[in-house]
């Protein structure tokens, strides 16, 4: 019975990437170069800015699926995933304080618009390089990757200023849980089947780690966004914001770390409190989905849309809790897949146009119908859907586990 069910999480998530990698390729490619991201309801551009962390996610995706999903394995993809790189290349580095920086936003020919002061289109553009590089086998993917990598290590343990604008007096320095998170996945990005760069990044890898477990706080009873670069909490707002789906995450990262490492007290401790905890605070027992954003003392969030149900919190707990089962084979991790897979699978896909809406009320109804944005691409959704496939394969016999 449990491989019948499996089975049918299957069939439904191959034909939801699908129909999801059909909706990019036929509405979102530019003959300028790189992606459009905004995207309305039936695919119509309504925007043609793009955002520089999308550009990336989005060559990435491609060239993820181009190497390691067999029907993927096209030439127009691999053909889409290097215009979009060479878009990269060409247009997102744009002088700031003296160095040079990732914009945020490009117009639609690649002049920069924004710059944000984070790492966050350098980490996508890392990403991207570092996919090119593994499916062209060229050195300058990887050389490109590597650079830019060595250069956000930099930015994050030495000297900041890079960054642009200086810190203002008043805003003292935290750990936000974004930054040791992204930096982790660059990490398993760059050292899977690489021996040198395992190496390399080995003491950057474990120095996320301990970044990301500061999180942990209340006595082990929740997961803080931001504390203070000890560890500590803080005060107001600030230190008692809470991110489920960040959270959620986090605990598919810990956990996909903790395995390439065999390290079982990290297993259990991702899943305890970086999985059921969040899940358990951030499901709405009244209309079902998760929330964006909660205050951990039960104070209303000051952000407006902190009661609205996202697509990416619900894309990265359906991983985190499959991951976890994989691992375990603990029913109750699979019963929690099967609750968020129950919700998210009958809110969130667009059965007329194809892909997914972002943005859904407290109640479930689509309050934004546009398909893609400033923040939402060709990202959460396809990684989502191709890490449960492989994790299904993996359970159902069919292929090795991620």
């Amino acid at each position: 019975m449990a491989e019948e069910v499996l089975e049918s999480f299957r069939k439904k998530i191959c034909a939801e990437l699908d129909q999801v990698v059909a909706f990019w390729l036929k509405h979102s490619h530019d003959d300028h170069g790189g992606f459009f991201t905004c995207l309305g309801k039936d695919g119509e551009v309504y925007d043609d800015l793009k955002y520089v962390w999308l550009q990336g996610r989005q060559v990435w995706m491609y060239c993820r699926l181009y190497r390691s999903v067999e029907r993927f394995h096209k030439p127009d993809i691999l053909q889409a995933a290097k215009s979009g790189g060479e878009f990269l290349r060409s247009h997102a580095w744009v002088p700031v304080a003296g160095n040079k920086k990732c914009a945020f936003c490009l117009t639609r020919s690649g002049q920069a618009v924004k710059v944000q002061r984070s790492i966050f289109s350098e980490c996508f553009y890392v990403m991207a390089m570092d996919e090119l590089a593994r499916v062209t086998e060229e050195q300058q993917y990887q050389d490109e990757a590597v650079r830019v990598m060595d250069q956000i290590v930099h930015w994050t343990q030495v000297d900041p200023s890079g960054l642009g604008r200086p810190e203002l007096p008043g805003a003292g320095p935290t750990n936000s849980m974004a930054v040791p998170m992204m930096l982790l996945c660059l990490v398993e990005q760059l050292m899977e089947d690489r021996p040198e760069m395992a190496k390399k990044y080995n003491e950057l890898g474990h120095w996320c780690i301990q970044q990301i477990l500061q999180h942990v706080q209340r006595d082990g009873n929740a997961i803080l966004e931001t504390v203070s670069t000890d560890g500590q909490e803080l005060p107001g707002c600030l230190g008692r914001h809470q991110n489920p789906g960040h959270a959620l995450e986090a605990g598919w990262f810990l956990l996909q770390y903790a395995t390439r490492h065999q390290d079982e007290k990290l297993k259990k401790l991702a899943i305890e409190k970086f999985m059921l905890l969040p899940l358990a605070s951030g499901w709405d027992q009244q209309h079902g989905g998760l929330f964006y954003f909660l205050d951990v003392d039960g104070h209303c969030p000051t952000q407006l849309e902190w009661n609205m149900k996202l697509w990416w919190p619900h894309c990265e707990a359906l991983i985190a809790f499959l991951m976890g089962y994989c691992e375990t084979k603990d029913p109750n991790l699979l019963e929690k897949f099967t609750q968020l897979f129950q919700y998210t699978f009958s809110h969130f896909p667009d059965a007329v146009h194809g892909e997914w809406f972002g943005y859904l009320s407290r109640q479930g109804l689509v309050a934004l119908d546009i398909k893609g944005g400033p923040f939402k691409g060709c990202f959460h959704v396809p990684r989502c859907l191709y890490m449960c496939e492989k994790l299904l394969d993996g359970l159902l016999g069919k292929s090795p586990l991620l």
